[in-house]
């Protein structure tokens, strides 16, 4: 009787330690496993990000001066050009007869500016000349006359009539001297010249009618005015060129540079040479950019203002007309308290918390107020001091003052999932 209670004593004994054991192994694996992270001081960068818009730092759409059918294009779309390369040429074979026989003019014109400096005006000088030399001639021969019957008439030897038909001769002779005399000396002093200007002026007058047939011709043939790469080319060879409609349109996109419209309130900080960072759309390339730009003026219609930032693209990486994200680096934070933006978590009323493991493994809920965001670097203004312990994983759904397990980064618990119940597998 005795053999037969201790063994029903045993069994009890060992149901009483199993249930013991099952209970104290529901304790544990009712204890969370987090990741923990520790408070740390680092200098951080206040950045002001707004999505943007690429355009090539410089760009040139070319026109013609001239309306003609083009007759050839010597450049694609995509062909890289240099500044002053020929890219097209237009049908100039009437301009350039123009230019032919205005150049002829020119030849005229001079020729006729040579002949007039060195024949006609000696020629018609020499003439005043010898015009001036036959005057004075008759003039003394009518005063010796003059002078010989005024002596003869005071002899008594000549009637007086004779001595007034001689001062009328000698009068008319010395008016035709004097008249020939001053002919040539303006034509000394001013005939000559007169004449040579005029020739001067007909051979200017040539060579801008010549000058203005060689720019015409020099328009059929269209250059590039900047160095860069052919963008667009809507026309065909054979189609017509109109001035005002583009022929070619040219782009520099060894630059770009970024414009965002950025709300009034967040520009007060941002200032020309500000660093800044370009990211593309697939959120893994990302460029160093300066700010180059900000407007002075607040659009009314968004109160917004547009700010520029220029960034180097030697692989042409970057395509003008395409939506990237900026980043403005507007001050950097030395010595401030960071946490990893996982640590956050919802707080009261909208605001943010934290969990903060004590020494005693217990998770504590602390409010916080945030500064700066960098990254995955968030500037803690508030509520966690450096070197406390936040959690950054399995946190979801903790109570205040629960009891957690510290766990590696990446380690598994016993269902597969890190930061979740149970001892990490080995």
């Amino acid at each position: 009787m005795r053999h037969g209670t201790s063994i029903a004593t045993v069994v009890v004994l060992c149901l009483l330690a199993a249930g013991c054991a099952k209970k104290e192994a529901a304790e544990v694996e009712s204890v969370a496993a987090v990741e923990v992270t520790a408070v740390a001081q680092d200098s951080i960068r206040r950045l002001v990000e707004a999505d943007a818009v690429l355009y090539p730092i410089d760009q040139a759409s070319v026109m013609p001066k001239i309306s003609a059918p083009v007759q050839k294009f010597l450049v694609n779309r995509g062909d890289h050009v240099k500044a002053g390369q020929l890219l097209a040429v237009l049908e100039n074979r009437d301009l350039v007869a123009a230019e032919n026989a205005a150049r002829s003019q020119v030849d005229q014109a001079e020729a006729n500016l040579r002949s007039t400096e060195s024949a006609a005006v000696p020629e018609a000088v020499m003439k005043a000349q010898t015009d001036v030399a036959s005057y004075q001639e008759q003039l003394d021969a009518a005063r010796r006359a003059l002078e010989s019957r005024q002596k003869l008439f005071e002899d008594g030897a000549l009637a007086r009539k004779s001595v007034d038909d001689a001062a009328v001769t000698y009068a008319q002779a010395k008016a035709q001297f004097e008249t020939a005399r001053e002919h040539l000396r303006a034509f000394e002093s001013v005939g000559k010249q007169e004449q040579i200007k005029t020739a001067q002026a007909q051979v200017a007058a040539a060579q801008a009618q010549y000058r203005s047939a060689a720019a015409q011709v020099s328009y059929s043939e269209i250059l590039s005015p900047i160095a860069g790469v052919i963008a667009d080319r809507p026309l065909y060879a054979g189609e017509m060129a109109a001035p005002g409609s583009p022929l070619l349109t040219v782009m520099d996109t060894s630059r770009v540079v970024a414009r965002a419209n950025i709300p009034q309130a967040l520009t007060a900080s941002i200032k020309i040479g500000n660093a800044a960072a370009i990211r593309l759309a697939d959120g893994q390339t990302e460029v160093p950019a300066r700010v180059t730009v900000v407007s002075p003026a607040t659009d009314p219609a968004s109160t917004t203002v547009q700010v520029w930032a220029e960034a180097a693209n030697p692989a042409e990486r970057l395509k003008p007309g395409g939506s990237v994200r900026l980043s403005i680096v507007t001050e950097t934070v030395p010595r401030a308290v960071v946490i990893p933006a996982a640590a956050i978590l919802p707080g009261e009323e909208g605001g943010t918390a934290v969990l903060v493991v004590s020494a005693d493994s217990t998770v504590h809920r602390k409010a916080i107020m945030t500064g700066a965001r960098d990254g995955d670097k968030v500037q803690i203004l508030s509520g966690v001091s450096a070197g406390e312990q936040v959690v950054t994983g399995g946190g979801v759904g903790l109570d205040d003052n629960a009891k957690v397990r510290i766990v590696k980064p990446g380690a598994k618990d016993d269902a597969g999932e890190t930061g979740g119940k149970g001892e990490p597998k080995e």
